[in-house]
Order: structure tokens, then sequence, then C-alpha cells
């Protein structure tokens, strides 16, 4: 049998019944399309969190006060809430080598109120080296605040773009359309806001960076460290958080390192398993969330190739009961000389065909998914070559593996009882 008479008859059994094998390839349809959508939305999560986390700032290292400690579990212990990390770890560490930026920072949570607006925000009391440490960038027209302002505690205020929105964009006028247009920045800057009945005069806004939550740096007011401490805390003695930048990437692992040994000594810690401090590594941050979403897109994908194994076998019967109806016809073609190698091959065509055409429509069918999903919910979604390329093969694959034993039926039928076959 040539090439083809083997791709004419098989597409010919094929078209035949056309509902049959349109409802037997729905199976595989939409058992494709489930991975390729579940895979793109992990694959999209884990870029989207991985971007998140690289945006907070470039090398980054991160002190916070605090044990991470139990009894054979590793949990929370006060961290970023103790007071044991004081302005003058901050001084020493910004003398190591192998830093080139450090920002030490006090934060609260405080209702925020400008005229008849208010909202609910963060508030960070830092230094000016927290704009290279965390890339962060004033919008034209503002500036951030300066040392001379920490050390004088003066009261001054840099907003992010949904402070900005929440208290200047209810004062902008409607248009004509009835709809209040965005606040901008020339509306905020010299202007007074309260915090915590203090008055605060805005100098900046913060270009945006995107997030959410309660780290969203879009939704912070940052203000000198010395005011944040007179003014909202009542104490300059402690900080919640030091923010550093190495070097450079190849300097992380050391800078870790060289801080952890720093402040050991400084807090008199022989046995660094009782550090009161914790310092976390950005790279590790990121590790460790790749593997989170890592083991969700793994779940994601098995729960929908669940409906694979279930197309599979709807291929299986399909090609069993075709077995059945085309027995006369098998008998036929073994009697005129045809051997089990042209039989078996025949109906492994059609279960490959059956299965790479539902590959195909599945994975026009699940790119379409998740292009809804991120366009309509906001998800981020990311559709790799490489799931396109194993849903192909899985395809083919599942063809091959369910249509093998219907195929052995098929070409080992005596061709003599196959004739008699009523």
């Amino acid at each position: 049998m040539t090439t083809t008479d083997l791709w004419e008859e098989t597409f010919s059994a094929v078209t035949v019944n056309k509902v049959r094998s349109g409802l037997t390839m729905l199976g595989i349809i939409i058992g494709i399309a489930s991975v390729i959508a579940m895979v793109a939305v992990g694959q999209g999560a884990q870029g989207s969190i991985q971007s998140s986390i690289q945006s907070l700032g470039s090398n980054l290292l991160i002190i916070q006060p605090g044990a991470t400690r139990t009894l054979g579990s590793t949990v929370s212990a006060g961290r970023g809430s103790a007071q044991t990390l004081t302005s003058d770890d901050a001084t020493a560490i910004g003398q190591l080598s192998d830093v080139s930026a450090i920002a030490p920072q006090v934060s609260g949570r405080y209702q925020v109120i400008y005229g008849a607006q208010n909202t609910n925000t963060s508030v960070l009391g830092t230094t000016p080296g927290y704009l290279a440490v965390r890339n962060v960038q004033v919008q034209p027209g503002g500036s951030f605040f300066t040392d001379t302002d920490v050390v004088s505690a003066n009261r001054v205020a840099v907003i992010g773009p949904t402070v900005l929105q929440d208290l200047f964009g209810s004062t902008n006028p409607s248009t004509g359309s009835g709809q209040t247009p965005s606040a901008t920045p020339d509306m905020a800057m010299n202007q007074t806001i309260r915090i915590k009945n203090m008055d605060f005069t805005v100098i900046g806004v913060t270009v945006s960076k995107g997030g959410s939550g309660f780290s969203n740096q879009d939704n912070m007011i940052f203000v000198p460290l010395g005011a944040a401490q007179h003014y909202l805390l009542g104490s300059s003695a402690y900080l919640t958080e030091v923010d550093v930048s190495a070097a450079s990437q190849a300097d992380m692992t050391q800078a870790q390192t060289d801080i952890t040994n720093l402040l050991l000594q400084r807090h008199n810690i022989s046995d660094s398993t009782q550090a009161d401090f914790n310092v976390l590594n950005q790279q590790s941050i990121v590790s460790a969330a790749s593997s989170v979403t890592g083991t969700f897109t793994i779940l994601l994908a098995s729960i929908a190739a669940i409906s694979l194994l279930v197309g599979g076998i709807g291929i299986m019967n399909m090609m069993l009961t075709t077995v059945t109806e085309r027995t006369r016809e098998i008998g036929l073609r073994k009697a005129i000389g045809a051997k089990k190698k042209d039989i078996t091959t025949q109906f492994l065509a059609e279960a490959v065909m059956l299965t790479f055409t539902g590959g195909i429509i599945g994975v026009a069918l699940g790119w379409g998914v998740a292009f809804l999903i991120s366009y309509f919910a906001g998800t981020a979604t990311s559709v790799s070559i490489s799931s396109v390329l194993l849903a192909f093969g899985v395809s083919a694959g599942i063809g091959i593996l369910f249509g093998y034993y219907p195929a052995r039926r098929a070409a080992g039928l005596n061709p003599i009882e196959a004739l008699r076959y009523e």
C-alpha cells in the first residue's frame, strides 16, 4: 500500500461518520486545550512573580530583626517587629566593601488625610539610599528627600501613584463626560498632607512600578527616617528592616556572609543558630517562589492530563467498534493479499489522524483560552513553544498507544472467518 493510498483510505474511514469521529476527538481536544491553558497560567504566574521580585531592587539583600527558628520547623519568631536591629547596625553594614548602597527603614500603617480625602496606607521612613537599593524613581518636577532632611527630621513626603489618585484624584473637577480625570503629580506638589495628625509637605511622586498587596511601592508614602522615628514612632532606637544592594550579583553570597558575621559580632552572639536577625537573599526568594509556582503548574497540568487519558480510552473504544463493523472488509483485504502490516498500519493511521487533528484543534483552543484568561481576568499567561510541541507529541503518542491494540486485533483476524462474519 502506497502512502497516497494509505492517506486516502484513512481520510475516507475517518470522515465516513463525522459525528462519531468528532465526538471521539472531543476528549483529545479538551485534554490538550486544558493542559496548554493550565501550563500557560502556571508559567505566567511564575514569570509575574519573578518579575515582581526582581523589580524590588538589584542584587537585593533584606535584613530583618527577629529569629526564624522553632523546634523541628522554621517559622517567624517576631521577624520584622522585634527590636534587635539598630541604626548603628545599619551604619556598620554600610561600611562593608561588598555593599554598594543601604537603606535602613522603619514602617507603619497610618490614616493619611488631605482636605476631605483620606486613605489608609503604608508609611516608610528611610534614607535617600532607598532609591538605588529598590530601583525607585521620582517623576519629573519632584524630588526625593536628602540626607539633610533625614538628619534634620524634616517633615517632607514622597508619595506613590496610588496614593496620589486616592488623595488628589477626587479633588480634580470632572470632565463633561461625567468622569474624573486622573490626578497629576503637579496637583500634589507642595501640598500638605496629615499623617498621624502631623503635617508633611509633598515634594515628589514616584514612578509607577506596579504590584499589589501591602508591599506595593505604588501605594506607599516615603518620609525621612528621622521624621518617621521622631514624629510617627516616637523612638529612634530600632529599625524594622535594612535593605542592602550588593556591589554585584557575584558578590551577593559573600555580602550575605559578611553581614551575618558582622551582626553576630555586634550582637555578641557566638552561635549562628541563635541569631536575632535574618538576612534574606533576593535570589533565594526567587528560587523559592519559582519552586512553588512550578509545583503549582505541574499540579494543574496533571489534573488536566486526566482528560487526555479519557480521550485516549475513547479513541480505543471507537477503533474497537470500527474493527467489529469492518470485519468483512478486513477479511476481503486479507483474501486479496493484504498483509498484517498493511492492516495494522491502516488502523494505526486512522487513530493517529483522529488524535493529531484533535491535537491541532486543542492547541488552538488552549491558546485562545489562555488569551481570554489574560484579557478578561487580568491574569498573566505564557504559552511556550515547548508546551505546544509536547501537546502534539502527546496527541500522536495517544493515537499510537490506544490505537495499537485495535490495529493488532484487526490484523490478527482470520480472513475466512472474517468473510463469514455477519
